[in-house]
Parts: structure tokens; sequence; C-alpha cells
């Protein structure tokens, strides 16, 4: 069944085809399921600091994972080491990750893509609503995805979306979805029902009780990656979503732009804030670019003076995390299907790196509180 919410899409988007799927994870899978239709290459190219599921899609797949380390204080890739890669031949597929909602340089990677005769996928994820040289992020590549997953800005607490624009792409992913996806009356029950506790205790009253106490508590018996849920396997969930959850995000819709727009503002007034404390960096948006900002991501000088700034924030009951805890060659459970490189950019992002929230709950007095304590530590 299709939906107002996927019409919403590529309206904003300006493609012809769109598609809400399980979840992101799920949508870059069956991108990854349709390509292998018209090409027998087998290797997919991702960045060293990216999310834990994107392997395991590959995987699934039956795919090889290939990493690029990204620049220095950068999610792009490292363009010399990205042509590298390309010219060595057996490559499928480039996936551009706009990560914290931070548009990378897709004229760069379209142009060597297309000099190599390789796919192009954008990974937005994290970034519905950021543009690149005036064009929304995900109107780019042969395949795009995003996700609707619980603490993005518009989310049906699990979810996700598929958009082409070449009608033959198109017809290669309908025909994987047709064959995969069937209906879960069970499955799409309980989401419909997390919906609902999503939208009763994503409050501050309550947000600490559900999804900070379960994190502090296994930060406190050294399971890092289980506080931040980056435990995963490969036999992630394929069902259709239903109409009910498509009209939740059809409603969300109408308030992406306004959203985005109060992200981008708390995201000025913390850079603001911190370009007079010493021994931090925000990454930023490039010139070209238009981020969304759905949290802003400050890079410390050294590890123990991030994780101080961690814990000052936390026990401020302040938005701090952390986007991923590992540089993605260094989770145990990847081991097996990640190629064991050395990413020195990707190992310093995971080391020395927090975010702050620019979420509905963050007023201007508490995000202008944040440079003070950093300058305290």
């Amino acid at each position: 069944m299709r939906g107002k919410f996927e019409d919403d899409l590529k309206s904003y988007l300006r493609l012809p085809y769109a598609r809400v799927v399980t979840s992101g994870t799920a949508a870059f899978y069956l991108i990854l399921e349709s390509l292998k239709n018209i090409s027998a290459k087998k290797r997919v190219i991702i960045p060293s600091y990216t999310c834990p599921l994107v392997p395991l899609a590959i995987e699934r797949a039956c795919l090889k994972t290939q990493v690029c380390d990204i620049e220095d204080n950068s999610f792009d890739f490292d363009s010399a080491a990205l042509e590298k890669i390309c010219a060595e031949g057996d490559v499928l597929a480039i996936v551009a990750t706009h990560l914290a909602g931070l548009p990378v340089g897709l004229d760069k990677i379209s142009a060597l893509a297309k000099r190599y005769g390789i796919y192009l996928i954008e990974d937005c994820a994290q970034a519905l609503g950021a543009k690149y040289k005036d064009r929304p992020v995900g109107s780019w590549g042969d395949f795009s995805f995003f996700s609707l997953c619980r603490g993005k800005g518009l989310t049906i607490y699990e979810g996700g979306v598929v958009v082409a624009k070449e009608q033959a792409m198109w017809n290669l992913f309908e025909n994987q979805f047709e064959k995969v996806m069937k209906n879960s009356f069970l499955q799409e029950a309980l989401k419909i029902a997390e919906v609902f506790g999503y939208w009763v205790f994503y409050r501050p009253q309550l947000f600490w009780f559900v999804f900070g106490l379960p994190q502090w508590f296994w930060k406190a018996v050294g399971k890092e990656s289980r506080a931040y849920l980056e435990e995963y396997d490969l036999n992630f969930p394929l069902y259709r979503v239903s109409g009910f959850r498509k009209n939740i995000a059809h409603a969300a819709f109408g308030r992406l732009q306004e959203q985005t727009r109060q992200q981008r503002e708390k995201a000025s007034i913390y850079i603001e804030g911190l370009s007079s404390v010493g021994g931090v960096k925000v990454i930023k948006e490039s010139d070209f670019a238009a981020a969304s900002y759905p949290y802003l991501v400050v890079i410390f000088d050294d590890i123990i003076r991030r994780n101080k700034a961690m814990d000052v924030l936390l026990s401020r009951g302040v938005g701090a995390s952390l986007i991923y805890t590992n540089a993605i060659t260094d989770y145990n459970f990847l081991s097996k299907f990640v190629p064991q490189t050395n990413p020195l950019n990707g190992r310093r992002m995971a080391q020395a790196t927090l975010i702050l929230s620019t979420g509905i709950f963050m007023d201007k007095s508490r995000i202008k509180l944040i440079p003070e304590l950093f300058k305290q530590i």
C-alpha cells in the first residue's frame, strides 16, 4: 500500500519513486539485493566511521565490505584513499554517508562513481532536511535511503525509506520488495504500541528513566556497546509497514522544515559559544551544504577531556552522548566480515567526539550553559 508520506518525500526530493520499508537497514539491504541483479561486482565501500548495521546489511546480501578512512575532523571520505579503492576494481557501490545531518561532498563522489562505473548509494539515515548545493540529500544517488527510527526527528519508532530517480532502478527494487517483504500483523502491532510508548516517554520528566537508566546500567557493568545499543545480528526484520504508521509519518512531515530550522538555530548557538573554548572543535557544514543538525558533533583534543566532559554533562542532565563507540573495523561482532584495516581518522572520531542535542527539550539557556561547563574542564 502506498501512502501520502511517500508522496510527501517524492515532492520534497523531486524524485519519482519512494517506498517505506521496515528500517533503514532493511532499505539498504534491499537496495544491495536489487543491484546484485545487474552486476557481478562484490565490494561495497563504506566510511570507517558509520553505523554497525551497515556492514551487517552488506554481509546478509552476500557482498563484501570495503572500508575507506575518512578525512581528519570530517565525515567525508579521504579522497585519495577512495579513488585508490575504486581503481582496484570489483566495486559495486559507494555509500556516501551524511552522518549527523552533515552532507558530504556529493559532486566529487558522484564524479568518481561515474568514472569507474560504480553505483552511488546515499545513506541519509540522519540527514532528512539537509541539502548539498541547494539539492536535498537523497536526490543525488542512484539509490538513497532514510531512517525513521526512534531518535530521528521524524520517526515511526522503526522504519526506513528507499528512493530512486530512474525507472529501471526502481523496477529492480520493486521486484525485490515484492519478493522479500511480507505482512506481519504481530510485528507491526508491536511497532504501533512502541510508537505510542515513545510518545509517552519522550519528554524530560520520563526520558532518563526509560532511556538514560538502561544506558547508565550497561556502562556501569562495562558493556559500553550495549549501553549505546550497538549489538546487532544478521537477522534484522523484513516486513511491510502499515498504512497507520505511514500516516503518522505524513502527519509529522509538515513540521520538517520548521524542525530543521530550529535545529540549525540551536547548532549556531552552540558553535558561537564553543568558538571561545580551547581544546575543542565543532564539525560544521561545508560552504556548499546546509546541514540539518539533528545534533552537533564536538571533537576534543584528547579522550580524557572528552570523557570528563561527558560525565559533567550527564550529571547536569544535558543531552550529551556518542554517535558510535568504535571505528567500524573495531567492533568484535563484526570482525568476521569487516576487514581489519587501520583507519586512524575513524578511530580518532570514535575516541575524541561527543554529541550535543538540538532536540525540542534543549532550550537556548541550557545550550549557552554548555560552553561554560567545557571551560571548567
